[in-house]
């Protein structure tokens, strides 16, 4: 990863801070986007003073113009762009009966199409650099999850995206993978949306049972470096994608049973 250079959105917290320390550390230039300055400021200063070179910009990946500038100020300061993580994304827990379909939008907005616009500009540079186009997805991109519609369409949707770039790419030499680290510790769950579109607030999930941030970054590098085409993380995330193939009832009543068992569950027998 030496000089390469590695934008990665959503990268001021969990799995997309850990992202930008793990890459630096390989000697990459960092790129940072994310709405709040004040933690891409702190960031930022935190990468400079672990000795990575890097940038930070503000900006919201829901906004396609936003996006655009994101990737010309990166190709502005480093003249290049070699690797495009999709990280930013955000959650929801509510019953799809209970649900202000604007929660669905916001998710779409950020999940999706944050993804959509990034890759759109970026894409140009990553063909000339032969580079890779990474999607930070989920198991309910595989296997739809029980109060989490939004979710699992936004992460399917992905899917469909990434798989279909990857596809119009084979002879080009860009590389295309989708990373799904199963149940992670960090903020995802704590600013998830409730069913009028609130922040969510506390974790309904024990935290400190799950992979780490920074164990999820260091399998995304080497899966970067071997230009892996999907990663799967956990026995139970790669359970999961198996059952559902080969026994989609049954993981129905799975699922619901144990997504049932979060604490404050909507779901009820």
């Amino acid at each position: 990863m030496k000089d390469k250079v590695v934008l990665i959105t959503g990268g001021t917290s969990g799995i997309g801070k850990a992202l930008a320390f793990a890459f630096g550390r390989e000697g990459a230039k960092v790129v940072v986007s994310g709405r709040n300055q004040q933690n891409l400021d702190a960031t930022s200063q935190e990468l400079a003073a672990a000795g990575i070179d890097n940038l930070a910009v503000k900006a919201d990946v829901s906004v396609e113009q936003q996006c655009q500038e994101m990737v010309q100020a990166t190709v502005q300061k480093y003249g290049k762009l070699d690797v495009l993580i999709n990280n930013a994304g955000i959650s929801m827990r509510a019953l799809f009966e209970d649900l202000d379909l604007d929660v669905i939008r916001k998710l779409m907005d950020i999940n999706f199409w944050g993804t959509v616009y990034a890759t759109k500009y970026a894409l140009p540079y990553i063909l000339e650099t032969k580079g890779s186009v990474i999607g930070i997805s989920s198991i309910a991109g595989y296997r739809g999850l029980p109060a989490r519609t939004g979710y699992s369409a936004s992460k399917f949707a992905m899917h469909g995206f990434l798989e279909t770039l990857r596809t119009e790419l084979l002879h080009k030499g860009v590389h295309v993978m989708v990373a799904c680290p199963g149940f992670t510790a960090s903020n995802i769950r704590n600013t998830a949306l409730a069913a009028n579109g609130s922040q969510q607030g506390e974790s309904p999930r024990e935290e400190g049972d799950m992979m780490t941030a920074e164990e999820v970054a260091d399998r995304i590098l080497k899966a970067t470096k071997k230009r892996k085409r999907d990663l799967v993380m956990t026995f139970q995330g790669k359970l999961t994608v198996f059952l559902n193939k080969w026994l989609p009832g049954l993981t129905d009543k799975l699922v619901f049973n144990h997504m049932a068992k979060e604490k404050d569950s909507p779901l009820k027998k």
